[in-house]
């Protein structure tokens, strides 16, 4: 998989999540063979650089290449700006956001809501591969399906992107008005994989390794981003990996092996944001983990009440260690004492 002069060692990307996609979890995502990761939108308003939550968006130290960041706005030289910008402070790729659905990002509109207004969109995207062009710095664009079921307009968008440079396309298979609801659709995607050179990226409930290969076969698509489903199961793309590269399930990771995950996953997080916001940011790390787990709804409701990152660190381990006194392998939810039975283990790692 290729994006401009970088190469890719697979094509299971980790999708852009506002809150999410910091630098420890882009990092952990990676550790289980996640081939690349995109950060969280960075404002294109220059008076927001330098606030501590795009300092903290914009945070890559020790993160291995290509870095690609996203850049999200409204205002054509202001995005170019917040390219030339982000490049300035080691961006090797950047993405253009055209996929967010929030509402109070569309209703300035940005995001998804660019999608409304198709010239406005593509000045945006000439003017950001105008600024990326001179320092060899390639431009993908991220979107959606359409404003709305009545208006899917991500095929005419799409070529005119691939005109004007860019030179890798991610579809989300929905709607800006469906937000996450409903079931994603692949028949847009296909189409625009049909219609374009440039690789297409296959975005939408993508949340198991026999969805990942449906998928596939449905868009053609080039590659795979994952978002929701990497959510306290970051492991999710070595078994999607694996599944495609041998037909064969992995067995549920070890307990012991999510625990030191976990653990190393909150002292990065912490180290990223501190003790106070650390700690309350992680929680919903922790939930995502635990959430299916024996004893997890009770122990995210004791663990919300934790202030310090010490005191969250030792109940994240005790409750894993307990969890590791009685299973080997991290249960699965409905899942009998057989469950994994016949797939492969997967090597200790990372």
């Amino acid at each position: 998989m290729q994006i401009g002069p970088y190469t890719l060692p697979n094509a299971l990307f980790v999708a852009p999540m506002a809150g999410v996609t910091d630098r420890p979890f882009r990092q952990l995502c990676r550790a289980f063979g996640a081939g690349y990761a995109v950060s969280e939108m960075v404002t294109s308003r220059k008076d927001l650089w330098h606030t501590l939550k795009t300092s903290r968006r914009a945070d890559h130290a020790g993160e291995p290449g290509p870095i690609a960041v996203q850049i999200a706005g409204t205002d054509a030289a202001m995005l170019a700006e917040a390219a030339r910008y982000n490049i300035e402070r080691g961006a090797q790729i950047i993405d253009i956001n055209m996929g967010c659905p929030a509402k109070k990002v569309c209703d300035k509109w940005a995001g998804s809501a660019l999608m409304r207004d198709e010239p406005l969109a593509l000045s945006i995207v000439e003017a950001v591969v105008a600024a990326c062009a001179p320092h060899g710095v390639p431009v993908t664009l991220k979107m959606r399906t359409g404003w709305c079921a009545q208006v899917k307009n991500a095929l005419a968008i799409a070529r005119a992107a691939e005109q004007a440079g860019v030179q890798m396309l991610t579809v989300h298979g929905r709607t800006r008005e469906q937000g996450y609801r409903g079931e994603a659709e692949y028949e847009t995607i296909a189409a625009v994989k049909a219609a374009l050179r440039i690789p297409v990226v296959a975005n939408g409930d993508v949340d198991s390794p026999a969805k990942a290969r449906a998928v596939l076969a449905a868009t053609g698509a080039d590659a795979l981003m994952i978002g929701r489903a990497a959510q306290g199961r970051p492991w999710i793309f070595r078994e999607v990996a694996h599944f495609l590269a041998t037909g064969e399930p992995l067995a549920p990771p070890l307990v012991l092996e999510v625990r030191r995950a976990l653990l190393g996953h909150l002292q990065d997080h912490y180290a990223l944001y501190g003790e106070f916001s650390g700690v309350r940011s992680a929680r919903k790390h922790i939930g995502w983990y635990v959430r299916a787990l024996p004893g997890g709804e009770a122990f995210r409701a004791r663990m919300n009440a934790i202030e310090t990152a010490a005191a969250q660190w030792q109940a994240v381990a005790d409750f894993f260690d307990q969890l590791a006194a009685a299973h080997e392998r991290l249960p699965q939810a409905g899942a009998g004492a057989c469950a994994g039975q016949g797939a492969v283990e997967a090597p200790l790692q990372p």
